[in-house]
């Protein structure tokens, strides 16, 4: 296996700081001198998604549609998966485990589906286990309908709360004037499940028959990045704006996010999409940035293996390719730093059970940050 080490100085960027929403008071964070990136896992393409097994293995999605379990040094590809949608963003997208996963031995991930009547496909939750390299007891969780040949913002990551509730984001498909502000449709929302797929009894629309029961939020656009604080349990995610106004999250049961109705930034064509930022009953983000970073993948610091980080989130940019730090103070960022600079498009970022930070970069593979 190719292994390639580089040693990156980190520095601090201050500016565009006061881009974010409540980041008035900057407030300079200890920095941390050097670290090495080690490149544990090469050739990948486009690894969206890992989750780390109890032996130290980790799985990882590529798009194109591979899962592969990687374990001493060696990629074994894991057979029996669905038939995979790969087009545009869509294709095999987030992996996570069932928090009692030594337990039960249950993994989900979401990937890009044609099932359905209509042509093209759509974002879905499958839940499977894993034997002799394979999956099995395979159960669709949900399919978000209807199909679309249109190749834009599936979302999808997955995370569970305190309580196991599963949570799992699917983007707005391109249709921002359709789809997120309308509850009897799917895309542009945040969903939530119980972990064997069924509804949760308190879910904010189960009392509307016409509403998909299964929706926690809306008014989101594709949000790539979701973590759950460690300090306060809340799920956080950051989504893509469009032409500046990426933004990070905190879900609310019941919120309305807002897009296109409110939003930080403008069409890629330099056009306005509405000159509103903020309306009565619609969330603010927290933070968002302009220039758009691109932002995909998300996590929280909670090891002791990088002392200056702690509490701090990770984010990954795949448009100026290199990991942001923000430090964190409640609700507010006051601090953001570029790490890794022109690593290449950061698709992702966790943090192991090992308590090391394992990076995801699009043509390279997965980084192991290794503080010197």
């Amino acid at each position: 296996m190719k292994k390639s080490i580089f040693l990156l100085y980190i520095f601090v960027v201050m500016n565009n700081i006061s881009c974010g929403q409540k980041t008035d008071n900057d407030v300079q964070l200890p920095k941390e001198n050097t670290f090495t990136a080690d490149l544990l896992v090469d050739d990948l393409e486009i690894p969206w998604g890992m989750a780390f097994l109890p032996d130290g293995a980790i799985l990882i999605t590529e798009k194109a549609g591979e899962l592969l379990l990687f374990k001493d040094g060696l990629k074994t590809q894991i057979s029996g998966l669905p038939n995979i949608y790969n087009r545009g963003q869509g294709g095999l997208l987030d992996i996570e485990l069932h928090p009692n996963y030594e337990d039960n031995g249950w993994i989900y991930f979401t990937y890009a589906s044609e099932e359905g009547e209509e042509k093209g496909g759509h974002t879905a939750l499958m839940r499977a286990k894993i034997e002799n390299n394979s999956l099995i007891n395979k159960e669709l969780l949900y399919k978000a309908s209807p199909n679309t040949t249109k190749g834009q913002h599936f979302g999808s990551r997955i995370e569970f709360d305190d309580q196991g509730f599963l949570f799992f984001s699917i983007g707005e498909r391109g249709e921002r004037d359709i789809n997120p502000q309308n509850i009897q449709l799917d895309g542009g929302k945040i969903y939530r499940l119980n972990d064997d797929g069924s509804i949760p009894a308190d879910n904010p629309f189960v009392a509307d028959a016409t509403a998909k029961s299964a929706i926690y939020t809306y008014g989101n656009r594709n949000p790539q990045g979701m973590t759950k604080n460690p300090e306060t349990g809340d799920i956080w995610i950051h989504e893509h704006g469009p032409q500046g106004g990426d933004e990070i999250n905190i879900i609310k049961k019941g919120a309305n996010y807002g897009w296109p109705l409110i939003t930080y930034g403008i069409n890629y064509s330099g056009t306005p999409i509405t000159d509103k930022t903020e309306m009565e009953g619609m969330e603010q983000p927290i933070h968002y940035w302009d220039p758009s970073i691109a932002p995909s993948g998300m996590t929280f610091v909670t090891s002791d293996k990088y002392p200056t980080w702690k509490g701090n989130l990770l984010v990954g940019s795949l448009s100026f390719q290199y990991l942001e730090r923000l430090g964190i103070e409640g609700d507010k960022v006051v601090y953001r730093e570029k790490l890794m600079e022109d690593i290449g498009r950061v698709r992702n970022v966790r943090q192991g059970p090992d308590g090391y930070i394992y990076v995801a970069v699009e043509g390279k593979g997965i980084y192991k940050l290794i503080p010197n």
